[in-house]
């Protein structure tokens, strides 16, 4: 990973010069990351050409640990000044 190809992806990556397999990763971990259930079909089947099963297990998993470590530093406080947050307020339980 080199500087060059990390701003490839702040920039459209989807139209960038990265490989099919990076564009596939990446767009699963936008899809992931979403939140809205399991990944489109065409995110999937991209996925599949480039990643064996043990790499996409792999991969979902290192991204669920980001995820969650990231709601913790948050949630502590930790995050560093600069860094943009959202307050969402905790639903109403249902009567």
């Amino acid at each position: 990973m080199t500087e060059e190809i990390a701003s490839l992806v702040d920039t459209g990556y989807a139209q960038s010069t990265l490989s099919d397999r990076h564009k596939a990763v990446l767009a699963f971990t936008d899809a992931f990351l979403a939140g809205g259930g399991p990944p489109p079909p065409e995110v999937r089947s991209a996925l599949q050409a480039y990643l064996t099963d043990a790499e996409i297990v792999e991969l979902a998993t290192g991204l669920a640990m980001f995820h969650g470590f990231s709601k913790m530093v948050v949630v502590l406080g930790l995050e560093p000044e600069q860094m943009d947050t959202v307050v969402l307020p905790t639903p109403d339980v249902p009567r």
